[in-house]
């Protein structure tokens, strides 16, 4: 099932070029009071949402065309990400001693992962915003997952059952020497979206192939089979060291070919099985 966030919080389910609202089904969630939960609540009662979704007919249906796409989770915990986790990006990085910091030139499992505010997420539907536009700003595409279920401690074996679904990812980056966590967590540099795959609809997330356009110009091409620490391996790492709760987002990184984006640039992200979206980038 694809499910979106569209225009004012409503709910819906992508069928075709359409989205059908389906906002009442979030009756099913359960009331709470401060303090409130660390988690995404949607996301933790995900079955029960989509049950409620069966049973229903729904309401108005509309056009995807005619409607503002959010992120498909709305309260994130965290977004944690995965730095240099493809060896064509990683020969890249080495190469390019002009753009990349050394100190940031080492593996996945050397750096290890880092975390991003959540503050900075944005969804298809609105533009990217260039933040401190002396500085080289980069696009980098990505295979977002969203964690289903609280975990610690995953086994590499179990670790795709705790996944409520999958998105594109947008990783957008200031280059400079900094710690990765403040340049990747600007206002709008993490974008989430067409919409959420659930994951019985994906299937396995090995051997997909991706790609991003700028302006039509292929900048980014590759395929999750690539990964040099694959899904599995990913959260088995990331939930040794925090604990995972529902509406968690995490960004498996990026490959070769990230470039400069500018305002008035058209990013074109594409993921198979999940979709596509389309974000403009504007000066701030």
């Amino acid at each position: 099932m694809k499910i979106c966030r569209f225009d004012d919080n409503r709910l819906g389910v992508v069928e075709g070029d359409n989205v059908r609202d389906v906002t009442d089904a979030l009756s099913v969630l359960p009331a709470y009071t401060y303090p409130l939960p660390r988690h995404d609540p949607m996301i933790a009662n995900l079955p029960a949402v989509i049950a409620a979704i069966n049973a229903s007919q729904g309401g108005a249906v509309k056009p995807l065309s005619e409607v503002t796409l959010l992120s498909p989770v709305a309260n994130p915990g965290k977004f944690v990400a995965a730095p240099v986790n493809y060896q064509a990006h990683l020969d890249e990085v080495i190469a390019d001693e002009e753009t990349f910091a050394r100190a940031h030139v080492r593996k996945i499992q050397e750096t290890g992962l880092f975390l991003k505010a959540t503050s900075s997420m944005s969804g298809a539907g609105a533009p990217i915003e260039i933040h401190h536009p002396d500085r080289r700003t980069d696009h980098e595409i990505e295979l977002a997952l969203v964690i289903g279920k609280t975990c610690r401690d995953v086994a590499p074996e179990d670790a795709l059952s705790v996944i409520a679904g999958y998105t594109i990812g947008l990783d957008i980056t200031i280059r400079g020497p900094e710690e990765r966590s403040l340049r990747k967590s600007l206002d709008t540099y993490s974008v989430l979206g067409p919409w959420l795959l659930t994951a019985d609809e994906f299937g396995d997330p090995s051997g997909r192939d991706f790609v991003l356009t700028v302006n039509g110009e292929e900048r980014q091409k590759a395929n999750t089979s690539d990964l040099i620490m694959d899904v599995p391996a990913l959260i088995a790492f990331a939930s040794s060291y925090y604990t995972l709760y529902p509406g968690d987002v995490i960004y498996t990184g990026n490959p070769e070919g990230v470039g400069p984006i500018a305002p008035g640039d058209k990013i074109s992200a594409t993921i198979n099985g999940i979709g596509q979206m389309v974000v403009d980038v504007i000066a701030q």
